[in-house]
């Protein structure tokens, strides 16, 4: 039999066996444990009380007003302050509570005019800390008071105040540590409403993510067009749910259909907003917005960029952020592509008929870098069973399993590699993304998006009849 055990015995031994009629010595022994009983079974109902507010409650402010109420009612005193800080440290003024209420309203006042405790760090802050000390020692010049902190995971919370206003009342050793108890209990409730703040608040925005990657994988293409003599396959891995890479197939003359759609001109395009992230992607998308209309200007390449530059300069600048993008133009008749490059990855062209690998570049700045931005437009014939690859840097820059990054060189080999293997651009694109994948490792995921876009030249071109593009 335990201690505990052995004491609850030898009171109730005392009280139950000891005759009724007893001197008074004995009489006062008996009062003296039943009051002992009652004030055991009074803390622990309202101890037991606290813990199950903590359990169950959901609003913070309904459940501070309690803390003054049990911690005055636990020791038998008049009296009690709750002052909470904010995460910043400030005084959270609109949850300070006062017992008794009376005192309330003017105790408030004085400190909502208690300038330090406005100060951002003021929790943190010694000095200010005995500050507000002393402004309720003044306040309550002739009460016995006991003060201690609230504490929770090394964050200071608040301060608990606990007084008698007659002054009479000497705070034992006990006291001290059941008004301990309803303060670190405080500290948790505290802390377990930060953390269920904190948590709303990423839910909300994870939504909000998940709705702007919905918005912005709607914004990239999710099928193909119809081009004659060509065959196009795209894909784009973001790094994070919305990414900074754009890729786009726009129609020169919108209003065509059918035949003559397909036959008609197009603008192939690919860019990356520097960054990751929601920012890059509402650069983006924002880009995507302002070229698509330029493009319907039908102005050759270097043209389309020097006033796109001009457009989303001031954008640009005050997002400190710049754009790398290559603009094409093809001609399915000619089989001709005009291109020019604002400092993006240039394009690897696969040439079927030497099997050889060259680069599509021309001099050109960032988009939003410098309003005076020249470019250059330059063309080149495409053949049949040729393949255009467009990329962007998060692929050349995927980091291996041993640190190393997958590199330029190590796309050209793979480009050709692919070209001789495969005849549909679909293929050759999955091959492409299932060597990155096996590079990176399974256990690793990209640090930039990574965006492909494969165009192949049929090996036998059928030129369409010089009829059907005239509408």
């Amino acid at each position: 039999m335990n201690s505990n055990s052995s004491s609850f015995n030898h009171q109730n031994f005392l009280k139950d066996e000891l005759p009724s009629s007893l001197p008074a010595p004995y009489e006062s022994l008996r009062d003296l444990l039943d009051s002992l009983s009652k004030e055991k079974r009074l803390t622990q109902d309202l101890i037991a009380s606290l813990a199950f507010s903590l359990r169950s409650y959901t609003n913070l402010d309904r459940f501070l007003e309690l803390i003054p109420v049990l911690a005055s009612r636990l020791v038998g005193v008049d009296g009690s302050l709750l002052v909470p800080f904010h995460v910043d440290g400030r005084i959270s003024r609109d949850q300070l509570q006062v017992l008794p209420r009376e005192s309330a309203d003017n105790l408030i006042r004085q400190l909502s005019n208690f300038q330090e405790g406005n100060c951002i760090g003021f929790s943190s802050n010694k000095v200010h800390l005995n500050a507000l000390d002393k402004l309720i020692n003044r306040y309550f010049p002739h009460a016995s008071m006991f003060s201690t902190s609230v504490f929770s995971r090394g964050k200071h919370l608040g301060r608990l105040y606990v007084f008698d206003l007659k002054g009479s009342f000497a705070f034992s050793h006990v006291h001290h540590r059941e008004l301990q108890l309803i303060a670190d209990l405080t500290g948790v409730a505290i802390e377990n409403y930060l953390l269920l703040q904190d948590s709303r608040y990423h839910e909300s925005v994870d939504r909000q993510v998940d709705i702007g990657a919905e918005i912005q994988s709607q914004l990239l293409p999710d099928h193909f067009p119809i081009i004659e003599g060509i065959e196009l396959a795209a894909c784009c891995r973001p790094a994070f749910k919305v990414g900074g890479d754009y890729y786009d197939f726009i129609p020169m003359r919108p209003e065509l259909t059918g035949k003559s759609k397909q036959c008609g001109r197009w603008a192939f395009v690919i860019g990356d907003v520097m960054g990751k992230g929601i920012p890059a992607g509402l650069l983006m998308t924002m880009l995507r917005g302002m070229l698509r209309a330029e493009v319907l200007s039908g102005l050759p390449p270097d043209r389309i960029l020097h006033d796109l530059n001009q457009l989303a300069l001031e954008d640009l600048d005050h997002s400190h952020r710049f754009v790398t993008l290559f603009y094409s133009d093809y001609d399915p008749i000619q089989r001709r592509l005009r291109f020019s490059n604002a400092a993006h990855n240039p394009p690897l062209l696969w040439r079927e008929e030497d099997k050889k690998i060259s680069r599509l570049d021309s001099l050109g700045s960032l988009i939003g870098l410098q309003s005076n931005a020249e470019y250059v437009c330059e063309e080149v014939i495409l053949h049949p069973g040729d393949v255009l690859l467009y990329y962007t840097d998060g692929v050349t820059e995927a980091p291996g399993m041993v640190g190393e990054r997958f590199n330029e060189q190590r796309l050209i080999s793979l480009l050709d590699e692919s070209a001789r293997q495969f005849v549909k651009a679909r293929d050759i694109l999955e091959n492409l993304f299932k060597r990155l994948d096996k590079f990176v490792g399974d256990n690793h995921n990209l640090e930039d998006d990574a965006s492909l876009v494969v165009l192949k030249v049929h090996s036998k071109v059928k030129l369409p009849y010089l009829n059907d593009s005239k509408d």
